[in-house]
């Protein structure tokens, strides 16, 4: 049995648990699922600093249903021909999260499965996830792990730890965030290595803000890394577009 499939099954395990405790708490029995969904586009799909989309523009449509404490959610994004995910042209984002409220703090847990159509050869990998999420006032907080299990698709092992923060400014329509994260793990000699951790581990950052009007949100973010020019990693790492960016985008919600 591999750590993915023992991973995965802890958490399977684990969200029909968090889902009836939640229910206990909050939701009548005969309560129907929360359905949400959106269209988006920005002018760069990035993910940690690192650009997914080349450097290029990028639409996307979502979708997600919550029954009780859990979520299941898909997200399709084009990607044009993406170097890190050898020339994919889109990816599906296919994720479960359950959540429980202890203190004040909701914590959550999940999988995400990355699906990519139209690569040269097969770049599909998962993860799972573990954050603690906190608001005080107007301001939200959170904190935690994804952890992606050996697989060939990323020549490894992967782990991105995380914090961010965000605040809607009262009286306004604007919301400041900014994030923090470092990426981690063990490696082979694959160069799919260098898909999420170019040349080896490394840091990246993001602040922005949001302008939040009914159903339209538009953002302006500037993310950076600290990685630097001086490594040699394979064409998988995207270097020309793994530097310091910003990100012009516009979402609407129905």
């Amino acid at each position: 049995m591999t750590h993915w499939t023992m991973m995965a099954g802890v958490v399977l395990l684990a969200l029909p648990r968090m889902a009836a405790a939640q229910d206990s708490i909050t939701d009548p029995p005969s309560a129907g699922p929360r359905i949400q969904a959106g269209l988006s586009v920005a002018t760069d799909e990035r993910r940690r600093g690192l650009s997914w989309s080349g450097g290029r523009a990028v639409v996307a449509g979502e979708a997600s249903a919550t029954i009780g404490a859990v979520t299941g959610a898909a997200r399709v994004t084009s990607l044009r021909g993406s170097a890190r995910a050898d020339g994919a042209d889109a990816v599906a984002d296919l994720s479960l999260t359950g959540g429980i409220d202890a203190g004040g703090v909701r914590i959550e847990a999940g999988g995400v499965a990355h699906l990519f159509g139209g690569a040269g050869r097969r770049m599909d990998y998962g993860e799972l996830s573990l954050a603690a999420r906190y608001a005080f006032g107007p301001a939200q907080f959170d904190a935690g792990i994804d952890y992606a299990p050996d697989q060939a698709a990323i020549g490894g092992d992967n782990a991105y730890l995380h914090a961010g923060t965000s605040a809607g400014i009262p009286g306004t329509p604007w919301t400041v965030l900014g994030s923090v994260g470092r990426s981690i793990g063990g490696g082979s000699p694959d160069p799919r290595v260098d898909r999420l951790r170019p040349g080896g581990a490394y840091s990246d950052w993001r602040v922005g803000v949001e302008h939040i009007r009914g159903p339209l949100v538009l953002g302006l973010t500037y993310a950076g890394t600290d990685l630097s020019d001086d490594r040699l990693p394979s064409r998988f790492a995207d270097r020309a577009n793994s530097g310091d960016r910003l990100t012009a985008s516009a979402r609407v919600s129905f």
